[in-house]
């Protein structure tokens, strides 16, 4: 095969990959706002989402063990095209986690977010941001850049503790807030272990140049 065959269906790869990001965050923004509003049927569509998401990391990956085992690549494409599939599998459970908020949602029994939980919303926006980043760093081959994403990630761990810290604190003087603190306590988590996939992408991207991996996530 010729080296523009090869960057035809590495970029087929890439297309796909940035569909299903998209699609997470699709999913991301319908279970956030389904939380904050109490709006169930949002939640269940959000939750749809992670069927189809499932269905292209099954795809991209078919295309990756097709790549590898027919075109002979150079170490680097080879790299390349495997960190692809890490990428996917991230993302994969992110879209996990996301279901794990619409349950959340869906179990909410109309009941209002609480004024110490308001940098969940901010955090959400934090993960977008860093998500879209970290896959045009993957896409541009950035690898210098997809250093400096990780420090979002550092910025969505602080909104973390200090989401779960009020809220902790609000449940310990207010018992009739347990129930909706626990869960928004959860809430905290899920978001901040999709940051922690996404540093394991940024960290997938830095592979491709070196071969080595760094961990980002201390």
């Amino acid at each position: 095969m010729t080296r523009e065959t090869q960057n035809l269906k590495i970029k087929y790869i890439n297309e796909k990959i940035y569909k299903m990001s998209n699609n997470f965050i699709k999913q991301l923004e319908m279970s956030m706002e389904a939380l904050k509003n109490n709006d169930f049927d949002l939640a269940k569509k959000a939750i749809e989402y992670d069927d189809e998401i499932d269905d292209l990391q099954k795809e991209i990956e078919e295309e990756c063990i097709k790549f590898m085992a027919t075109e002979q690549p150079l170490a680097k494409d080879l790299r390349r095209v495997f960190t692809a599939t890490k990428i996917v599998t991230d993302i994969e459970r992110m879209s996990d986690h996301t279901v794990d908020i619409c349950k959340i949602a869906l179990s909410n029994k109309r009941e209002s977010y609480i004024e110490e939980s308001k940098k969940l919303w901010a955090m959400e926006e934090k993960i977008i941001s860093m998500l879209r980043l970290s896959i045009k760093a993957y896409i541009d081959k950035d690898f210098e850049f997809a250093y400096k994403i990780c420090r979002l990630d550092d910025e969505i761990d602080l909104m973390y503790n200090e989401v779960f810290d009020k809220v902790l604190a609000l449940i310990k003087k207010d018992d009739s807030k347990i129930s909706l603190g626990t869960k928004l306590m959860f809430v905290s988590k899920y978001l901040e272990r999709i940051g922690d996939h996404i540093t394991n992408i940024c960290e997938g991207i830095i592979f491709i140049k070196n071969g080595e991996y760094v961990d980002l996530n201390d």
